[in-house]
């Protein structure tokens, strides 16, 4: 039977309709004002001018964030509103991704193929596309899972982009764009870590919003908020601990501190949530433990508050977030005081067996002894139980007043009905459960209850990325094995060599394998006359390409040669020549990839050195990632396996 709609919900829903069209005009108009002030601000050279157009960016950014909040609230459920207080889930705070501006890498990437390996540009189009298809589509991710695996493949992408066309010392001559996630200001780079830093940046801010979007009145959904939350943590961690000199303040080492901490927060908000689904309510050690874990979310709300009102945060980030982290702050010190009054005042009086772990509990309950009577005495009298359980809720009173008085100074935030709901719901709650405990006839001043000691059963984790789980192939495999022909090395040109076999074979001696290289020439064997030398790697025999070819392989080739002999393709590396040097190369090899240990130090070192170290970011390459053969060792155990040909 076919059901008709509620027209209840359907003017509910065009009001909503209405409303987000209403903010995305909004959001229209102010993206225009953006895309002006930018043009300005990069056409003037006036000092004074761009100072302002900034500031007019900066309003115009706030703005937008503001409105992308407001359709974020719209768009996320609604329909939330229950009765049963404790299922209304208080909002958490997503971040927007950062944007960023197309790029093309055709020429210059083509222009690098040919300098610098000399090889055809035109051949390797169809992978330069697909590497730009992928940096197209990680822009705008899907907010869940397949998203996430979409921005992990284009950042491990980036190890190979950055190993094959990033010299040390030269750049691309390549402009990277993004935008600010909290301000919306331009900033680009030259460096390809600033595109690395702001992906790992968008990988953070894409769990913060699966995080936000949990139905968190569920235990599953509690659960996939604290795991999103605390990857959102370890990803803006990272980003911290392996890059500087961001020229966005949303990289600042400042702002990524505020991130981490509030996403710390978040996951112990749900930590509470999880307890209050979790925990039979009505005992009283369960309700300590409540009161415990309301004080250490309240705790943890109150550093984020300070972070926040820090001199180089707090003018950029949006007041609603600094209002919400500081209304959190109160309303939890609130719940904290409101649980101690119902463990003491709702729960029967200990019996003598549950005496001493009530005891031990409550020993450690509060930050100083409350005044009054010996524990033992006030756990068995139920008149003291009321007594300072009256104090906890006069204080837990003030504490909802004050976190309703600082919510209605933002205007955002008074839009927010939920939170409304959930901060009047529970000033309600405490407010009749005082009327109930007090009687006309107390005559005693209620006294000023110790605070709670803030504890927790389940610590918050930073997460850090795990690269290695979304696994990528080298686009640009067929350049060759990364460890010899990479930004960093340099060769001379391919040499053509035409070899005939005497009668002690070719003479000389071949170790390792993709590519092979020729460790030993016999003095006035065939190879020598030929002009082989020492150190040279073998690229094709008879014209295969053995750039890849495994040491069986290249043998097979070479043996397979009749009285015609045979044409070697072999290239030098250049300051890799003579005997020494080979044995040296392999022994830094075989030591591990020399570039991937470089620490934030001695990049910061060679950058300083170089022209525009002012404007770089610095990456340091402690890569996480997993061992793909290509940074595999070019030869396996030195000497072990040389043979003579």
């Amino acid at each position: 039977s076919q059901q008709g709609c509620d027209p209840f919900a359907q003017t509910q829903r065009s009001k909503l309709q209405h409303r987000r069209a209403r903010i995305n005009q909004q959001i229209n108009k102010e993206m225009r004002m953006r895309a002006g002030a930018e043009n300005l601000f990069r056409a003037t050279s006036n000092h004074k001018v761009k100072e302002t157009v900034a500031l007019e960016l900066s309003y115009v950014n706030s703005n937008l964030q503001l409105l992308k909040e407001e359709l974020e609230e719209l768009n996320s459920s609604v329909d939330v509103y229950q009765n049963d207080s404790e299922s209304i889930s208080v909002p958490m705070i997503p971040l927007g991704l950062k944007e960023t501006k197309e790029l093309d890498l055709l020429t210059p990437l083509k222009d690098l193929i040919s300098e610098h390996y000399g090889e055809e540009g035109v051949l390797f189009e169809k992978e330069i596309k697909e590497f730009m298809e992928l940096r197209q589509a990680m822009r705008t991710p899907s907010r869940n899972e397949a998203g996430l695996e979409l921005l992990m493949e284009y950042y491990n992408q980036l190890y190979f982009l950055d190993s094959r066309f990033f010299p040390p010392n030269k750049s691309l001559g390549v402009f990277f764009h993004w935008y600010d996630s909290l301000t919306g200001v331009p900033s680009h780079q030259r460096a390809l870590a600033f595109e690395k830093g702001s992906v790992l940046f968008n990988i953070g801010a894409l769990h913060t919003q699966i995080g936000a979007r949990q139905d968190r009145a569920s235990l599953p959904g509690l659960n996939q908020a604290i795991d999103a939350f605390q990857k959102a943590a370890g990803a803006f961690n990272y980003l911290k601990e392996n890059f500087s000199n961001a020229p966005s303040l949303d990289m600042s080492a400042a702002s990524l501190n505020m991130l981490v901490r509030l996403m710390v927060a978040q996951v112990q908000e749900c930590v509470f949530e999880k307890m209050t689904l979790l925990r039979a309510q009505h005992d009283f050690l369960a309700r300590l433990q409540l009161a415990q874990e309301a004080a250490r979310v309240a705790d943890v709300y109150s550093l984020v508050h300070q972070t926040m009102t820090q001199a180089h945060v707090k003018d950029y980030v949006p007041f609603s977030w600094t209002t919400m982290v500081h209304v959190k702050s109160e309303h939890f010190k609130a719940l904290s005081h409101y649980f101690a009054a119902i463990a003491l005042c709702d729960c029967p009086v200990a019996s003598d067996a549950e005496l001493p772990e009530q005891e031990k509990a409550f020993i450690q309950f509060h930050v100083t002894m409350p005044e009054g009577p010996s524990l033992h005495i006030l756990l068995q009298d139920p008149e003291e139980r009321r007594k300072l359980g009256k104090a906890h809720l006069k204080k837990a009173i003030m504490k909802h007043e004050e976190a309703m008085r600082i919510h209605g100074l933002c205007k955002i935030l008074r839009k927010m009905d939920i939170l409304q709901e959930v901060l009047s719901f529970a000033h309600k709650r405490s407010l009749t459960k005082y009327s109930e405990i007090d009687h006309e006839e107390d005559f005693f001043e209620t006294g000023d209850a110790p605070d709670i000691h803030p504890k927790t059963h389940q610590k918050p984790e930073i997460k850090s990325p795990n690269f290695s789980q979304v696994k990528v192939t080298d686009l640009f495999h067929k350049l060759g094995p990364l460890s010899v022909f990479s930004a960093k090395n340099k060769w001379y040109p391919a040499r053509r060599v035409h070899l005939m076999r005497g009668e002690n074979g070719f003479g000389f001696t071949l170790r390792g394998d993709s590519p092979v290289l020729i460790a030993g020439v016999i003095p006035g064997g065939c190879a020598a006359e030929a002009g082989l030398k020492e150190g040279d790697y073998i690229i094709s025999v008879n014209g295969k390409d053995c750039k890849w070819s495994k040491h069986a392989e290249v043998v097979q080739l070479l043996k397979s040669t009749g009285e015609e002999g045979v044409e070697i393709g072999v290239i030098t590396l250049q300051g890799s020549e003579g005997p020494k040097a080979a044995d040296k190369k392999a022994a830094a090899m075989s030591s591990g990839s020399g570039m991937l240990k470089s620490n934030k130090e001695n990049n910061r070192k060679s950058l300083m050195n170089s022209k525009s170290a002012s404007t770089l970011l610095v990456w340091s390459k402690k890569s996480k990632r997993s061992k793909k053969s290509t940074y595999g060792i070019p030869f396996t155990a030195v000497g072990d396996n040389e043979v003579m040909y």
